[in-house]
């Protein structure tokens, strides 16, 4: 290949990265493999990231700006609370469905993260930031509809992805189309019902 700057390689880097982990999973992603995957030289890959494990942080931010990125695009400019929250929920739903070698590669890696402390803080970026989005999206349209929120808005943004990603997995694991409907539902109704108070809340006992 010609030659070409390291800032100009770093995105194709990443993305020959996602698609062949994406495709074989994470314990393929040598730096070998995935400058094979390239056709660069495996120095390449070190000379641009430093440590395989730099290259996979990278690779998580990508996965994390994508997502940010679907749910503001997902959510209408005038729908009211309720159209807006199962808006985002069709939207990330219809991308698990879709692009299921994603949500593994990023599931894969959230499991590699709790073996390497150095990708941690990666992790917590990519949750923080799709936190933060979900709980702007939410409070932006309770505004919209008139709507005074019950809870904060990021609890109600960490109560809908907490339920989304219990979807998620079982989508990957076990799938059921009509459980995961329903359960989509619930989810939208559930998280519409305790932004607006309408969803009591019961005491358990964790200690």
């Amino acid at each position: 290949m010609a030659h070409v700057s390291a800032v100009e390689r770093r995105p194709q880097l990443v993305k020959a990265a996602i698609d062949l982990m994406a495709r074989e999973g994470v314990a393929a992603g040598s730096t070998r493999a995935i400058a094979a995957e390239l056709g660069v030289a495996q120095a390449t890959v070190h000379y641009t990231f430093g440590t395989k494990e730099d290259l996979y942080r990278a690779v998580m931010d990508q996965l994390t700006e994508d997502l940010i990125a679907r749910v503001e695009r997902a959510a209408p400019e005038d729908g009211g609370f309720e159209e807006t929250v199962a808006a985002l929920a069709g939207a990330l739903w219809r991308s698990v469905r879709e692009e299921s070698a994603g949500y593994h590669l990023l599931t894969e890696l959230s499991l590699l993260v709790l073996r390497t402390p150095r990708l941690s803080e990666a992790r917590q970026a990519h949750y923080r930031g799709v936190v933060d989005v979900t709980a702007r999206l939410v409070r932006e349209a309770a505004a919209r509809a008139g709507r005074e929120l019950s809870q904060p808005p990021e609890t109600v943004a960490r109560f809908f992805l907490a339920g989304f990603d219990g979807l998620t997995i079982q989508r990957l694991y076990a799938p059921d189309e009509a459980a995961e409907n329903l359960g989509l539902r619930g989810l939208v109704s559930a998280t519409t019902a305790l932004a607006t108070g309408r969803l009591g809340l019961v005491d358990v006992p964790t200690d």
